[in-house]
């Protein structure tokens, strides 16, 4: 790590004392968002903050490698997409412990991905909730931008979607449903595929 990048790290950590919200860290850890250190930092502080440092690799890797929650938050905002390879944003992934920074993952970065929808199609597979969260979220993302997906990955999307809308975790059912709401917002032909699909899997949420 660069001095520059160290002395920004600092600087970044120290202001989070000046933003702690006790009342907002408490709840969190009541509703089981429980990180080895938050400071309840709400995230359009964050996103001013991130705003002022502009896009950095070198702070984004630092930053996501401190077990702070407002820190892992910065690190999705500041990375820049462009510079982000697979390999690194499968080890995110895969350091990801909470909904919370699941979700930040695919709301500020992930959906920005020139290979956003790979992941997702490869994540909505996996047994672990917050993977399909993750991959639902960015689905949700690129479906509202109007990427239309090929009939491969339609079959996929809808196949685990309808696995995923009988899941157990509410948090996934959640997810897995508005993201085929926008699959179905794409058009006539999309909504007439979801309604076939979640029909023959006795599915009824439209």
């Amino acid at each position: 790590m660069s001095e520059d990048t160290h002395n920004k790290l600092n600087q970044i950590k120290r202001s989070f004392r000046l933003m702690m919200n006790g009342v907002t860290a408490q709840s969190m850890r009541s509703k089981g968002l429980d990180y080895k250190l938050n400071w309840g930092t709400n995230i359009i502080d964050l996103k001013t903050m991130a705003q002022e440092y502009g896009k950095d690799y070198d702070l984004a890797v630092a930053l996501w490698k401190e077990s702070i929650r407002e820190c892992k938050i910065l690190a999705t905002l500041i990375m820049p997409a462009n510079q982000m390879h697979e390999e690194l944003a499968c080890t995110w992934m895969d350091q990801t412990q909470t909904q919370e920074i699941a979700e930040m993952l695919a709301l500020n970065l992930f959906q920005y991905l020139s290979f956003a929808s790979k992941l997702a199609y490869r994540w909505l597979a996996s047994d672990k909730a917050l993977y399909q969260i993750c991959a639902f979220q960015i689905l949700s993302k690129c479906f509202i931008k109007g990427e239309k997906p090929d009939d491969k990955d339609i079959s996929v999307f809808l196949s685990q979607a309808c696995l995923a809308l009988q899941d157990e975790n509410l948090s996934v059912r959640h997810a897995a449903m508005n993201c085929v709401i926008h699959f179905m917002d794409l058009g006539k032909e999309y909504d007439l595929s979801a309604r076939e699909a979640l029909s023959k899997a006795r599915i009824d949420i439209i």
